[in-house]
């Protein structure tokens, strides 16, 4: 949702689920990581808790709700 008039504001959820990098890059955490955690393997878990870059078609959407990043 884009605002177009009015003062520019924070959505604290896209706040609290993104991070920004210092050259601008939108990070985010991967899914899957909160329970049934005994059938997934100790180096999937692993991968799990690392941070990736968010996805192009996204970014557009993040940056609207997220403008002081």
């Amino acid at each position: 949702m884009a605002r177009t008039s009015g003062k520019a504001k924070t959505r604290k959820s896209v706040a609290k689920r993104f991070r920004m990098t210092g050259t601008g890059k939108i990070m985010r955490r991967k899914q899957g990581k909160r329970h049934i955690l005994t059938k997934k393997s100790r180096k999937r878990k692993r991968s799990l808790g690392k941070s990736v870059e968010a996805d192009v078609t996204n970014v557009k959407a993040i940056h609207e709700n997220m403008p002081f990043g």
